[in-house]
């Protein structure tokens, strides 16, 4: 079997008017399909930015997510960044915390962390 490169990754959020805006406006998100799937009573929209592509389900009523303790499964969603110290500004310009940066001990590169509007670790890694 040979594995390219990841097709996508699911997200499920709770709000569409909040993920749908942090995701788009925020993130800079392209959305490339917007469906409401009546049977399923749910959202899903597809987004996409440079070669990254997310498939949003908006689901009202899920349990919300463990962090603390974290649970088995999904931990983080990290994003390649060329400067850490940039993008973090530009999140805090848009409204968005951000941990205080520190150095990943085992790649030597800058990092830091933020949430999604359903508290999805994100990450910036240089």
């Amino acid at each position: 079997m040979k594995l390219d490169e990841i097709h996508h990754i699911a997200i499920i959020g709770s709000d569409y008017e909040k993920t749908k805006h942090f995701y788009v406006e925020i993130l800079g998100f392209e959305v490339i399909a917007e469906n409401y799937r009546e049977e399923r009573e749910d959202y899903k929209i597809d987004v996409r930015r440079g070669n990254i592509e997310l498939e949003l389900f908006i689901i009202k009523g899920r349990p919300k997510r463990v962090s603390y303790p974290e649970a088995y499964g999904l931990r983080h969603l990290a994003f390649k960044v060329d400067s850490v110290e940039e993008a973090a500004q530009e999140l805090k310009n848009l409204g968005v915390e951000t941990e205080p940066i520190r150095m990943d001990e085992f790649t030597g590169k800058k990092m830091t962390f933020f949430f999604d509007p359903d508290g999805l670790p994100l990450e910036l890694h240089e």
